[in-house]
């Protein structure tokens, strides 16, 4: 009986540690940053940074720089097994994004998906050297895959998330968590990204009351799970709220569907994880056709609605497919100012710039005003 009462006790034994071990994982910050309540975000200054003079009429740019990934095949879009890269690798890729910034010269940037200190991209700072190299040296970030170690694929440390690049100070930046996707197990969502809005109020010399809202909204949901749409519920509180106090604001990102409208819903020419790893399927868009509605109704976009519901194609702006084209909108820019141009810089031909091979996003840029002749916009007036 002694060896049994000796392997019971051992179990036991183990069973507490397994717990005080899973404790520690949920309830604590040591291995799983959780970002769970509002918070800083974390700031970059360059050195010997100077704000920009002041100037009535901004570029802005937002842009999925896939954690400087260009068109390598990793695992997740399922036509390659890549991991991780190298040091080279990131480097010329980065300077590909580089000089598509430079080209575009924005007042203000928002990039989704930079990488800091990450396994994957040779732990390159990213925030760091797109501040110190684009001339755009005001920066905040917000992570939303920030784990010291994930063993998957042996993907290591990472730290990715949302960032906006400014030509001005940046005197208020914080973090709003949004909610985890429901329909995954507590373990997946343990170790899985944590969305959120990155907040910012820029120092405009001009404008006293100048924010700026960063996102990257779920990619991947199984239905019925409604996360998406409970994120994208959540930006329009947000915006709304904004403008009730009266603040004039630019928000953008990937908010990872399509705009009211699309033809284009279901069965992309790249979804070549459907039969290999059902996790990574975004394929269907035909329940969400409108959840963007709203901000359409209420705001301005910078591409008006009938204008890309006359020819969805010219603004596509992601495709996974490296060898294939763009295949669908999801990258926005909204406003409850006014925009005076808009383009999706597709190609050379759209925007002057070959962009395809730098990114699986198509970088989206706007020229934007405050105002429309003097008085600040209300929102009936946005619409």
């Amino acid at each position: 009986m002694r060896p049994l009462r000796i392997i019971g006790t051992g179990l036991g034994l183990l069973a507490l540690l397994l717990g005080i071990g899973i404790l520690i994982l949920i309830k604590t910050d040591w291995w799983v940053h959780h970002h769970d309540r509002p918070e800083p975000a974390e700031r970059y200054i360059s050195p010997g940074a100077t704000p920009a003079p002041s100037k009535d009429t901004l570029t802005i740019m937002t842009w999925n720089i896939k954690f400087g990934g260009a068109r390598i095949d990793f695992f997740f879009d399922c036509y390659g097994d890549r991991v991780v890269m190298t040091k080279q690798e990131v480097i010329q890729n980065l300077a590909g994004l580089l000089r598509k910034i430079r080209q575009v010269k924005p007042d203000i940037l928002l990039i989704q998906e930079l990488d800091r200190f990450s396994k994957r991209s040779a732990y390159v700072d990213m925030l760091q050297y797109i501040a110190d190299s684009a001339g755009l040296p005001y920066a905040v970030y917000a992570s939303q895959w920030d784990i010291a170690y994930l063993p998957k694929k042996g993907l290591g440390r990472i730290n990715s998330g949302n960032a906006i690049f400014s030509r001005w100070p940046i005197d208020t930046a914080y973090r709003l968590p949004l909610p985890l996707v429901k329909s995954y197990p507590w373990w997946y969502r343990e170790f899985y990204l944590r969305r959120n809005l990155l907040v910012a109020r820029v120092s405009h010399p001009a404008l006293p009351n100048f924010w700026v809202i960063n996102t990257h909204l779920e990619a991947y949901v199984p239905y019925p799970d409604s996360t998406r749409y409970l994120q994208i519920q959540i930006l329009k509180q947000v915006l709304d709220s904004l403008s009730q106090a009266g603040a004039i604001w630019i928000a953008g990102g990937d908010l990872n569907t399509v705009p009211p409208g699309t033809k284009k819903l279901k069965d992309f020419d790249d979804n070549a994880c459907k039969d290999v790893d059902p996790t990574f399927v975004a394929d269907d868009y035909t329940r969400e056709v409108d959840w963007l509605l709203p901000f359409y109704q209420a705001y301005r976009e910078v591409i008006p609605l009938a204008v890309y519901q006359a020819s969805e194609e010219d603004f596509y702006s992601h495709t996974v497919n490296g060898q294939g084209w763009w295949n669908r909108r999801l990258d926005y820019l909204f406003t409850n100012g006014y925009w005076t141009e808009g383009l999706v810089h597709q190609d050379s031909t759209k925007g002057g710039m070959e962009t395809f091979p730098l990114s699986d996003h198509a970088p989206v840029v706007g020229r934007w005003v405050a105002t429309s002749g003097g008085e600040r916009p209300s929102r009936a007036a946005a619409k």
